[in-house]
């Protein structure tokens, strides 16, 4: 396997130690990377700080207990959360996630998060974040159906097609949102597709949104590759995470004539200088777990897999992967973030002193709310879009951002992240400047 040099890692390490930011002891939440990187872009721009620090905090937290019935008669209580976080650009959005370590806090960053990627897309919704602290697989479908009830109940007077839509997340899947679009429109006495985001297209979905977010890192990869003066045949490519995010962006990039060289999932990954066959690979939609069932020459660990000297790394499993821990000892030429908040702010800091460009989750991952969007419409309108037209569509959005993020990259003296969130603030502070505080 070939790996970078550690001799010259160690080296930069150490003269880098007096002045690089620290990593906290504890990872960094999503609400302190989502606060620091809103700070670090209104340092850029003439910016109403009474705008920014409106921004800092969510409009909205819901808390609520959701009580049910388990199979063997016992009643099991869990707590779900509904940030929303702002809305002067339209109805909140985002997703609703099934997983133990679900808290306020969290989703707080999260609907930030989404509030950022609204905006850089120029889509015209707000940020929201949900979830319900459990392990979904803990429970049986029956369970899960009437936990997703439950909290639909309980959260019903604060969503809605116009208010707030919710969308599929870590542990939860087209058939949730189908459940929670059904509890919804039966309390309403009508069919309300627009409620959700992420359904099956039988019940008013998308064709093309579970594909979505990795369809736009592997659009962004592309378009990052050509940036660089790279040729995409003669790109190697490592992909970490090999769910819905990481295997789309993986195929696509592949079919494109990338060489993608290594995948992997929680368990590790696969490594071929040569190439792998991505399509031969289970994702883990289609059998969890698997990419280790793969023969291929080597394998790797999910932090070796990081390190590999390949021209694109895609960190598209979970957070805080690359931290001040390993910054040195990515070979990668450029990074692009297909998870949520993939890289810490003392990651971040180091990759830009070695000149390392990171493409932002903001902006590569966005092909989820921008293709939910797209199901919003459809609903709303009660037409249904081809797969063909939905792709379209996506690309032409997908390629507007890159240039409008491209733009303010060229013109200042800033990161590509920091250029992402330039976009997305100074869309979001016109929006608030214009529509003012009432009273």
């Amino acid at each position: 396997m070939t790996m970078p040099p550690t001799s010259t890692s160690a080296t930069t390490r150490a003269e880098r130690d007096d002045e690089a930011p620290e990593e906290p002891t504890e990872p960094e939440s999503a609400l302190e990377t989502a606060r620091r990187q809103l700070q670090h872009a209104a340092d850029h721009l003439d910016i109403d700080p009474n705008v920014v620090e409106r921004l800092k905090h969510p409009k909205k937290v819901h808390e609520v207990t959701v009580p049910i019935e388990r199979e063997n008669g016992d009643v099991e209580v869990y707590t779900g959360y509904r940030a929303q976080h702002d809305s002067v650009r339209g109805p909140f959005k985002g997703g609703l996630r099934y997983h133990p370590d679900v808290t306020r806090e969290e989703c707080v960053g999260l609907s930030m998060w989404m509030t950022w990627k609204c905006a850089v897309m120029d889509i015209p919704f707000g940020g929201a974040k949900g979830g319900i602290a459990v392990n979904p697989k803990d429970l049986s479908t029956e369970e899960t159906e009437r936990l997703t009830r439950r909290f639909t109940d309980e959260i019903r007077s604060v969503i809605g097609p116009t208010t707030d839509i919710p969308a599929p997340d870590m542990g939860t899947d087209p058939q949730t949102m189908a459940w929670l679009m059904d509890a919804y429109s039966m309390q309403e006495g009508e069919t309300v597709p627009g409620v959700v985001t992420g359904k099956p297209p039988v019940v008013g979905g998308s064709e093309g949104r579970d594909a979505a977010p990795g369809r736009s890192v592997a659009i962004i990869a592309r378009e990052a590759i050509e940036y660089y003066d790279k040729e995409i045949r003669e790109t190697s490519v490592a992909v970490q995470g090999f769910g819905s995010v990481g295997s789309n962006a993986a195929k696509l990039l592949d079919d494109w004539g990338a060489n993608v060289v290594a995948v992997s999932d929680v368990n590790g990954g696969v490594y071929d200088p040569n190439g792998l066959d991505t399509h031969a690979i289970p994702s883990h939609h289609e059998e969890p777990e698997a990419v280790l069932t793969h023969e291929a020459p080597e394998t790797v660990t999910n932090d070796e897999l990081l390190e590999l000297d390949v021209d694109v790394v895609i960190p598209a499993a979970i957070g805080n992967v690359l931290t001040a821990a390993n910054a040195d000892e990515v070979a990668a030429d450029i990074v692009i973030e297909g998870a949520n908040g993939p890289t810490t702010s003392a990651a971040s800091a180091i990759l830009a002193e070695r000149d390392v460009p990171v493409i932002p989750d903001i902006l590569a991952n966005a092909g989820g709310v921008t293709v939910s969007y797209f199901e919003w419409l459809q609903d709303i309108n009660r037409r249904a879009w081809s797969l063909e037209r939905v792709n379209e569509e996506l690309e032409t959005e997908m390629l507007a951002a890159w240039r409008a993020v491209r733009e303010e990259f060229e013109a200042r003296d800033v990161t590509w992240r920091d250029a992402a969130y330039i976009v997305a603030l100074s869309r979001i502070a016109e929006a608030h400047e214009a529509r003012g505080l009432w009273p």
